[in-house]
Formats: C-alpha cells, structure tokens, sequence
C-alpha cells in the first residue's frame, strides 16, 4: 500500500498534528464540509478551478487560524490595540502555526512608502550612514571632522620635547558687554595676558581707550609651556585646551614660535560651512528634522511639468517644441532664441530629445540673448489677476519632482554624508543591482567593519532576495503604490524570507502570475533555497494525486 493510500485510509482525528495541519469540517465560503490533512515542513502548491475554493482554504480559513491563535496567545494589553478576529468556520484545526500572508493586491496607499521602507533596506542604510558616514565638504571635497580635547593634546605632544608653544583663544565680547568691561572680567578671572596684533602683552598695559584697540586682533593668553612627553604635561595641556575651547566658544590656536599657528575647533565645520552631525533621523524623511523642507518629505510638488510643457521631444525648437511659446502671443518670447541662437551655438533644429543636457537645461534657465522658461513661468504666476494666464498655468502643472531634493525626499545635506564615495540619496537612486554591486565592491577599514559588519549583511541579504525573485530593476526610492501586484507581493515575499523566520507559515497569493518563465523559475529557486536554510526537505505538490479528498475519512 503507498504512502498516499495509507495516509487517505486513516481517519483525520488519529493524525499527528506535528506532521500535518489538520482541517475538518471547513465551511467556509465554497468549501462543503472539507476535512483535509496538509503536511508540515514542506512546500505545498493548492491548485484547483477558479470558484474551487482555494483562496478560502488558504486565506480565510488557514490564514485566519493561524493569526487568531497568534492574536490569542498575546496579552489582553496588546489585543485590545488588534482587534477581536473571528474563528472561521470549521469544526477544528490543528497543527497550525503563526502564519503570515502575501497576497496580490498593493495594500499600502502611504505617500512616504517606498520600495527602500517596505523591504527595510533603508532602514539599515540609515543606520549604515549613521554610524560609519563621512562628512565631505562640498567646497573643498574634504572630510570634515570636530577637533576634542584628546585629538588636540595628541597633535601637541606629536612634536618633539622642547618644543615651545602657546595655547589661545580668540577673545569673544558679549552682546552686552563692551570690550573694556571683557578685559576686566578676564583679569578677575586670573588672565594676565593677551597676544595683540601679534604679540604677547599684559593687559595692564593695554591702551585705556578702548576706540584705540582692534578687538579682532586681540586673543587670550590660556597657557604657554614646552612639550614633554610625560603624564603630567599630558593633564597640564588637557586643562588649558578644555579652556581655551571654552573662552573661545569651541576655537583654540595652538601657535609655535619660528613655526606656524594651527587652528582646531569643537564645531562640526569647514570651509565656512556649518554641518550636521551624522544620525538616524537625518537620513528619515519622515522626520521633520530629516525631510526635506521643500517638499516635506515626499519627493513631489505641484509645480511646471516639463512633461507638459515639451510633449513632444521630437520636434525642434524651431518646430514648436515648447508648447507655452506656440501661441502668437507667446511667440515673442521665442523669437529672441531662434534669433540669437547662432550666437551661442544653440541647435534651434536639432529635436529635443538630440539635445544635450545642458541644452536642454539652458531652455528653463535662459541667458542673456534670450529669456528661459523659469522667467517666462514667473512672468505667468505675476500676472494670475488675469483669468487667461491662470488658465494657461493651470495646463502646465503637475506633480513633479521637489526641485531641491531631486525627488530623494531627504534634506541636501544629508547628500554630503557618504560611505564608499557615495551617499545616501546616490543609493536609493540605483536600481537594487547596483545597488548590490557597490556593497559586494565596498571597501572598509577593520573598525568600520566591527562596527557595520552587522548591518551591511542584512542589507545584502535583502538585495540579494530582491534579485533572486526578479526585482533588481526597481530602485529602493521607487513609490510603493506605483508597484503591480506582483511585484508587490515579490517584494513582501522578499522581505520575509529576509527576516528568516522560522517556525511559520507563508501563504502566497499565486506568486507566479504575469511572470515569464525564467521569473518563474527564478521565484521557485528562492522558494527552495530559503527552505533548505529552514530545513524544509521537499518541494510538495498539494492537489488530488497527492491526498484524495474523496478518500480522506472524517
């Protein structure tokens, strides 16, 4: 007798629920009084007619089970904020586990949702750029780094011993104060003194005028020494650059005689520029402090479409390309361009999409032959008391990408913080198999990979899902109700099996429709990796070959 004969002769009540999840009596929708026995551990595909019942055994009976018993078992704290679920109708089930559902429809409708957010790669990167982020100036192209205490101290007694040196600090005047009322606080304070227009002087003896000083030039004398490469200059040069730190307001100046004067701070800047420290809520554009200010975090504002504006890029400009400047009332603002063009050796009947970017770019910008169509929009938005140009606004708007973050969501300086030379904008701009290349190629020192080694495998994890079920095209700031079905249920299947759960259920909704064949294969072989990784031994085929329904006894 086979395995399958044997196994549909046994009553359903003597089963083992650790080796089957066992259903009897399921009424549910078309479902008649069903009593089915469905293996443990094993990759089950439920075929059948449309209308057969499937969905109903899957979702509203196995699912629902499986997520009102997980619902129960939790305190009556946290079922309060869930909801009461309803038992479905069926005499009983066993050997259900918590169960998790991946089904076809897009069920996120959130502005903020992206590909990056649903998958929880960016949640990750966030962390990533957190932690291990270089600030890079972008006047200078160099990192920029906040000067401490000990990072000052270090740099003093990396010279040699004898060296002679003092330590300064720019002298700061308050708001309320004048400046010979701040020399007198520094002499109760025990200052005795200043280096002025370059030179050490005591303060008694500066001018008592104070219109005869220049309080740019004048700076605190904190302490003068000579480098010794012992503990107790190490604790001497500690106090007085804490201090000097302190009376300057985060400056101290560390000069050498017959050398040079170097400048340190405890301010995160350079070049002029003051930047933002790296951290989580930088990088969050769902953060007022992270989004950006423009567009609040979205990415889109209701601005000129170029769409609209050129809708057809295979016409010149001399052929009308810029639909606004058509008409014979707006055709004065093209005319300077056709006219001078030649000057500036713009291609007037070069098509649109021949066009270089910066051709493309002089068009919205102008120059000084002609007037771009930034103006010509700004000249329409002045006029709006007048109902004609309100209208032809009204033609060329639309949702268009926030002009300052380029559709990133994030504030422009978090662009300036970046990880192997790209940041964190650069990233959720690449399609996922870029995105996977840069981090199999990423680079990083011993302690940057102790303390992102973690991170930067769930996040190659995740792309690598991403591309095992045919997803590596989509970029991680792609919108998550733009997907179809099936890529949304894709990047749910993904998400799960990255979480690597073991122990529960998945229920896919048809996960290979619309696919091609390769895409299908593809989607079967993660189906099968991931159930070698938790110890699932086969892939079973659940229709009436493999357990007759019919011979099932109640």
């Amino acid at each position: 007798m086979s395995t399958t004969t044997a196994l549909a002769q046994t009553p359903i009540d003597q089963l083992d629920p650790k080796e089957f999840i066992v259903i009897k009596g399921a009424r549910v929708n078309n479902l008649k009084n069903l009593s089915v026995a469905i293996p443990r551990n094993k990759l089950v595909v439920v075929t059948g007619l449309s209308g057969s019942g499937k969905s109903s055994l899957a979702f509203d009976t196995l699912f629902a089970e499986g997520q009102r018993m997980y619902v129960e078992s939790l305190s009556s704290y946290a079922r309060q904020f869930l909801g009461r679920m309803e038992k479905p109708e069926v005499d009983y089930i066993k050997g259900v586990s918590p169960a998790i559902a991946i089904e076809q429809k897009v069920s996120s409708r959130n502005p903020r949702s992206t590909v990056g957010t649903t998958t929880e790669i960016y949640d990750y990167l966030k962390l990533l750029f957190a932690r291990i982020g270089k600030t890079i100036s972008p006047i200078s192209g160099q990192e920029v780094q906040r000067d401490s205490v000990t990072s000052i101290v270090e740099f003093i007694l990396s010279k040699e011993e004898g060296t002679r040196l003092m330590i300064l600090c720019p002298l700061i005047t308050k708001e309320e104060r004048t400046l010979e009322e701040e020399l007198n606080i520094l002499l109760q304070k025990g200052y005795t003194r200043v280096i002025y227009s370059g030179e050490p002087r005591f303060i008694e003896e500066l001018p008592e005028k104070p219109d005869q000083l220049i309080e740019n030039e004048i700076e605190i004398l904190i302490d003068r020494g000579i480098v010794q490469h012992d503990e107790d200059s190490q604790f001497r040069f500690s106090d007085s650059v804490q201090t000097a730190l302190f009376e300057g307001q985060g400056d101290c100046i560390i000069e050498i005689p017959g050398d040079k004067r170097y400048a340190f701070s405890d301010r995160f800047e350079a070049d002029g520029m003051l930047f933002e420290e790296p951290s989580v809520n930088l990088f969050t554009f769902n953060n007022p402090y992270g989004a950006c200010k423009r567009c609040e975090g979205f990415g889109k504002i209701l601005g000129i479409d170029p769409d609209l504006v050129i809708p057809d890029k295979t016409l010149s400009v001399f052929e009308g390309a810029i639909a606004p400047w058509r008409s014979e009332t707006m055709k004065k603002w093209l005319q300077p361009l056709l006219k001078h063009g030649i000057e500036f050796d713009f291609p007037i009947h070069r098509s649109y999409n021949e066009l270089t970017e910066a051709e493309q770019e002089l068009l919205w910008t102008g120059n000084k032959y002609f007037k771009g169509l930034n103006k010509f929009f700004d000249y329409l938005e002045s006029k709006t008391h007048k109902i004609q140009y309100r209208v032809m606004l009204s033609r060329y708007r639309g949702r268009t990408d926030c002009p300052e973050c380029k559709g990133t969501r994030l504030r422009g300086d978090a662009a300036y913080v970046k990880v192997g030379g790209k940041s964190i904008t650069d990233l959720v701009l690449l399609p996922i198999e870029r995105v996977a290349l840069f981090f199999n190629e990423l680079s990083l020192t011993a302690h940057e990979q102790k303390v992102a080694g973690r991170l930067i495998k769930e996040i190659v994890n995740r792309v690598d899902y991403l591309q095992r079920v045919g997803l590596g095209y989509l970029t991680l700031n792609r919108l998550t109700n733009t997907l179809s079905g099936g890529e949304f249920q894709r990047i749910k299947l993904a998400t799960s099996l990255g979480s690597a759960l073991v122990g529960s259920m998945y229920i896919l909704d048809e996960p290979s429709i619309g696919l091609h064949p390769r895409d299908t294969d593809r989607l079967i072989s993660v189906l099968k990796f991931i159930s070698e990784r938790l110890g699932v031994s086969e892939l079973s085929k659940f229709e009436s070959k493999t357990v007759p329904l019919s011979l099932i006894k109640s």
